[in-house]
């Protein structure tokens, strides 16, 4: 049977997974791959497990009317902006906010070359949440509790396909690989954001991720389809732990994508 993943790697965020499919389940492996790059540099980081957690942040009150796309919607947060893609939106303020050239995805175990899902322009809570030597090399990788972003979704039908395909993908790359049998996803749900974003998102989760190490489990995933302001299909993207203490809550991760917004002008890539 023919892997849906064995498709070429395209770290610019412009990707668009196949659908997810859930063929007989195969056998279990204890590791991990989390790839975090600038555009022109890919670093490839071997990994048990991804982790993401909960925020316990209260947003204070918002402004009467819509700010400035480069500005926070909620006041006090962080504004992430991605001029590539033309969209920005806000985190907490413990939230890391990294460069806009930063890509971070994860690969196909078996081919650590072949990066199944990724984005640019992340941001993450708790960078160091879970620390381990995946393969006894004696090189410690650590990892977030829930790391958020945003990436192309070139060739897409609607926003619809666009959330329904990269939201398992997600849960299965970064909790589950290589086991696809464990991924459950809800239907997809139209959305508007507060600054008036209309699209669509799907929520993904693991239910039963194997656990080889300490760092391993259960995760999430919601993904929000949505159009740039040159038409283009772009996927907003949030993924992190469930099932361990302080995991990120679904409305604090429905808080964060209320505030997705549209900058002017995407900056095409050179």
């Amino acid at each position: 049977m023919q892997n849906p993943y064995q498709q070429p790697a395209r770290p610019d965020g412009l990707y668009q997974p196949p659908p997810f499919q859930q063929p007989p389940k195969p056998p279990r492996q204890p590791r991990r791959r989390l790839i975090t790059a600038l555009t022109a540099l890919t670093t490839l980081l071997a990994v048990a497990a991804t982790a993401a957690v909960t925020a316990v942040i209260m947003a204070r009150d918002e402004p009467d009317g819509p700010p400035d796309p480069s500005k926070p919607l909620i006041a006090g947060w962080k504004t992430v902006v991605n001029p590539k893609h033309g969209t920005s939106f806000d985190v907490p303020p413990d939230w890391e906010v990294l460069s806009p050239d930063v890509f971070s995805g994860h690969a196909d175990d078996k081919d650590p070359d072949k990066i199944l899902i990724g984005h640019t322009a992340p941001a993450r809570y708790k960078s160091e949440w879970c620390s381990i030597d995946s393969n006894g090399d004696g090189t410690v990788s650590d990892f977030p509790l829930g790391s958020v972003g945003t990436k192309g979704a070139e060739g897409a039908k609607d926003t619809a396909e666009v959330a329904e395909k990269n939201a398992p993908t997600w849960v299965y790359a970064a909790y589950t690989q290589p086991d696809k049998s464990v991924v459950k996803w809800d239907k997809p749900v139209a959305y508007t954001t507060k600054y008036g974003v209309e699209g669509t998102y799907v929520k993904a989760r693991s239910e039963g991720a194997a656990q080889p190490n300490r760092c391993a489990g259960d995760g999430q995933s919601i993904v929000f389809g949505f159009k740039n302001a040159q038409g283009a299909f772009v996927a907003w993207n949030f993924y992190g732990r469930t099932g361990v203490p302080g995991a990120i809550p679904d409305s604090l991760i429905m808080r964060i994508l209320s505030t997705v917004r549209l900058t002017p002008t995407p900056t095409p890539t050179p």
